[in-house]
């Protein structure tokens, strides 16, 4: 984390010193200009913010400049002689929990962690969600779920896809309407279960063939018709993947980067040694290969060792050839704020 120490009195100046020395990335900053003007223009240019100063004084200054939790810095606040390091703002998402303890250990201090899921040992919702690489799709549930956590001690979770082990305040149920977490790469509209958390995993691959000069239109189409026909939300791809004789096709890359897709390529040697995939003389005489999408697929959801698994055999449009593959999910664990 790229963090930046400010303090006005001479002690918080030389304490801001020591901070920054025992941190990577971390620099202290002089205030100049008054401490608004300084964390003002300190506030889009690090992940962390250290204050050591009164609370009110900080308080008032980041008051305008609050936006999101997902983009605001985290921002600690610590007396000169660094005996209490309070996380102020953005404790989970933004690290300033994980941050106040490391602060704490180098001033010799106690890290003052609010959060209520940090206190009463549940897991972290949002910071759950951001490792296992979860979209939300509906962000105005996660505060309601998240108190619900805290209140009653433990939440029920559908899962739509294959996971591994849970966190221990987790409840299988096995209806999405039972639900208070919704876990699928399903198109799952929100308003249908209004009282829960909809998660989506990013952990789809398409693998893709196509004739010479298919245009990022073509892709398109296909994919929009592939996930319209399997109900899979767009928001669970995480790659494309092709044939090495593909990497020039000018509408493939267009299509991932417009997209914001990673796009990799397989050889002909590694996509033949991927079993259970559908063959064609044809593809083989054009590419080497016994077959591209549904290999490439498997490939890149297994990261290109082992793989993954084909959850769409190979769908064909006039220029464009489409498959999916599942990257298998590890254990979905607690976030160490909440295993501490």
């Amino acid at each position: 984390m790229k963090a930046a120490v400010i303090a006005l009195t001479r002690g918080g100046r030389e304490l801001a010193g020591r901070i920054a020395a025992g941190m990577d990335d971390c620099e202290s900053c002089e205030v100049t200009g008054g401490v608004l003007a300084t964390i003002t223009r300190l506030w889009a240019r690090y992940e962390g913010l250290i204050c050591i100063m009164a609370a009110g004084i900080v308080v008032r200054a980041i008051s305008p400049l609050c936006r999101d939790k997902k983009t605001d810095p985290c921002v600690l606040v610590l007396d000169e002689k660094g005996q209490f390091v309070i996380s102020l703002l953005s404790g989970h998402l933004g690290g300033g929990n994980e941050l106040a303890r490391k602060v704490a250990a180098i001033t010799g201090g106690t890290a003052v962690i609010t959060t209520a899921s940090d206190v009463t040992g549940h897991t972290a919702l949002d910071l759950w969600a951001a490792e296992n690489k979860l979209r939300v799709q509906n962000p105005q549930a996660m505060a309601r779920v998240a108190a619900k956590l805290v209140n009653e001690g433990e939440l029920s979770f559908f899962a739509g896809v294959a996971c591994g082990r849970l966190p221990a305040d987790f409840k299988v149920v096995d209806k999405p309407a039972l639900a208070d977490i919704i876990l699928s790469h399903g198109a799952f509209d929100p308003s249908e279960y209004p009282d829960a958390l909809v998660l989506c995993p990013c952990n789809l691959y398409l693998g893709l063939g196509c004739n010479r000069g298919a245009g990022a239109a073509d892709f398109e189409l296909a994919i929009t018709e592939l996930c319209a026909q399997y109900c899979l939300d767009r928001r669970a791809i995480a790659g494309i993947a092709s044939i090495d004789l593909k990497a020039d096709e000018v509408g493939m890359l267009q299509f991932a980067r417009e997209n914001n897709l990673p796009i990799r390529f397989f050889t002909a040697e590694e996509l033949n040694r991927v079993e259970g995939v559908a063959t064609s003389a044809a593809v083989v005489a054009a590419t080497g290969a016994k077959g591209v999408a549904e290999p490439a697929a498997m490939l890149a959801a297994g990261d290109g060792i082992a793989t993954g698994q084909l959850i769409i055999r190979k769908r064909k449009w006039k220029d464009v050839t489409a498959a999916v593959a599942e990257q298998k999910m590890l254990d979905m664990v607690q976030t160490m704020a909440s295993r501490a």
